[in-house]
Formats: C-alpha cells, sequence, structure tokens
C-alpha cells in the first residue's frame, strides 16, 4: 500500500520549487509552508527507506529559503 502522506509531501517540494522557478502561478511562500506541513506529517507515518527520502526532500527545501 501507497504511503499517501508521503506522496504528498513529494508533490508539495515539487510544487514549491516550481512556485519558487515561477513554472506555476502560486505563492512560493505558501508553497513553501505546505510542503514543510506535508513533510512533517509523512514523516511520522513513514518507514525507514522513506524517512531517508523525506529527508532528501527536506534538503531540496531548505534550498528555497
Amino acid at each position: 500500500m501507497a504511503n499517501l502522506l508521503f506522496q504528498q509531501a513529494r508533490e508539495s517540494v515539487e510544487n514549491a520549487e516550481k512556485a519558487q522557478a515561477g513554472q506555476v502561478d502560486l505563492c512560493p511562500i505558501e508553497t513553501v509552508n505546505v510542503a514543510k506541513n506535508a513533510l512533517s506529517s509523512a514523516y511520522a507515518n513513514s518507514t525507514v527507506a522513506e524517512k531517508k527520502q523525506l529527508h532528501e526532500l527536506q534538503d531540496r527545501l531548505d534550498q528555497l529559503q
């Protein structure tokens, strides 16, 4: 079974990256905040392998700030 929170976190980080680059009509600050919340929720409910990937997503998000 796929971890939906993990998928949402990944998509949220991708949206934040796109917003920062001006590729989508979304507020970059809001998308970063959404991604932070999604990462936090996903981390609490993830496997060890997913946590490693979430850490990488967090690193990508940190580069946007």
